[in-house]
């Protein structure tokens, strides 16, 4: 198919029905309610407005789509899913984040299901499935972020019971999530690693406010945990499939952050074209000077190789194929080339590109945070080499 900044789905009538879906829903409701409340990517979120969001979002059949049929999804493909997830950023919406369930819902525990017990799956994962919980993954310490095997928070086995102690940080949803997956090293080993169902209001447990990320979207937590005792039965997996769990989720978020890298991406592009049309320097608009147009080229080109490698792999992945070195290679790629994208966006708004509130320049700084979130460029650099070399 020829290339297109907003593209098409021909090949897919399926998927084309629900990239038109999400599109009106996102113009004509999510965004005019942000509007009425004052939202913005940067705003203090409390519940209810999420669960409003979740809840319409599963009334149209969005929220958790790409889970399998007997979880309530629609069985979407990579493929499919990453099309969806670069039309909600590129639409602008402040929630986008809320409508297929990354933020603490059904993506965050879609991965996990093979892994829960019948109990687990009954109390925890179908009610984020259904949207009535929420959820945050905690395995990252002020000390162990890139090297997890440095983390110290432990889990010591206590008659039919563990009791954790340590501190999470940087828990994606912990603000307003109802319990936490969390991994921690077993007492006394140096290498196992265990992972197990919180409940956030558990004694012992505590859920502070965390840093706010140069995005100055408030959406993570820290996670304190001090003689906190869980059940037995709330391990997740076996002992000792922590980092598996963990780390097995990683690799595939890593590949589903590129979409939605590039639908930033392309709001900056969209941005920045009706900007050059409308503003007018020297007698002639900005889009008139060859300076602007070799930008532009640039930002699209890069934007079409992005997607080009995402879809791509996404594609590998819906066959069964490993994509462990791909998925480094797309965020590797994704992430420096929208940023590459955000800041010609920035370079063509000028002063106002610069001003704090101004769309281009809150994706400027959201897309800067992707260099090293989920996986630092050098990272990303030294698992290709690793694997390949």
């Amino acid at each position: 198919m020829p290339y297109t900044l907003e593209p098409a789905y021909d090949d897919n009538p399926r998927l084309q029905e629900l990239v038109d879906r999400l599109r009106t829903y996102l113009t004509d409701e999510l965004i005019p309610f942000e509007r009425a409340h004052g939202i913005t990517a940067e705003s203090e979120l409390d519940r209810p407005t999420l669960e409003h969001v979740w809840k319409r979002s599963a009334e149209l059949g969005f929220y958790g789509i790409s889970l399998p049929p007997e979880l309530g999804g629609q069985g979407l493909s990579l493929t499919e899913l990453c099309a969806l997830k670069e039309e909600l950023t590129a639409s602008g919406a402040a929630l986008s984040h809320s409508v297929l369930g990354d933020m603490g819902g059904p993506l965050r525990v879609g991965a996990i299901v093979q892994y829960a017990t019948e109990h687990q799956l009954d109390r925890y994962l179908m009610p984020v499935i259904r949207g009535e919980r929420a959820c945050c993954f905690s395995i990252t310490e002020q000390d162990a972020g890139s090297d997890v095997r440095r983390m110290s928070t432990t889990a010591t086995p206590d008659g039919d019971a563990y009791i954790l102690n340590g501190h999470k940080v940087y828990s994606s949803a912990a603000p307003f999530a109802d319990f936490a997956i969390v991994v921690a090293r077993m007492a006394g080993t140096e290498e196992a690693y265990s992972a197990f169902l919180v409940d956030l209001d558990t004694p012992g447990c505590r859920v502070l406010d965390g840093e706010v990320p140069m995005s100055g979207q408030r959406m993570e937590g820290d996670l304190v945990f001090e003689d906190c005792r869980i059940p037995a039965k709330n391990l997740l997996g076996e002992i000792g499939q922590g980092l598996r769990i963990g780390i097995g989720r990683i690799t595939l978020n890593r590949l589903l952050h590129c979409p939605s890298l590039i639908g930033a991406a392309r709001r900056a592009w969209d941005l920045s074209v009706a900007y050059s049309k409308s503003r007018v320097a020297f007698g002639q608009p900005l889009l008139a000077l060859q300076a602007i147009q070799h930008k532009l080229a640039d930002m699209a080109t890069d934007l079409y190789a992005a997607r080009s490698m995402v879809m791509a792999t996404a594609a590998r992945a819906d066959r069964g194929e490993n994509i462990a070195v791909e998925a480094n290679m797309c965020k590797l790629f994704t992430s420096e080339a929208c940023f590459r994208v955000a800041d010609q966006a920035v370079q063509i708004h000028g002063k106002a590109g610069l001003t704090r509130g101004h769309e281009v320049e809150q994706i400027f700084r959201t897309l800067r945070m992707f260099r090293i979130v989920t996986g630092t460029t050098e990272i990303h650099k030294n698992a290709i080499v690793k694997a390949l070399v």
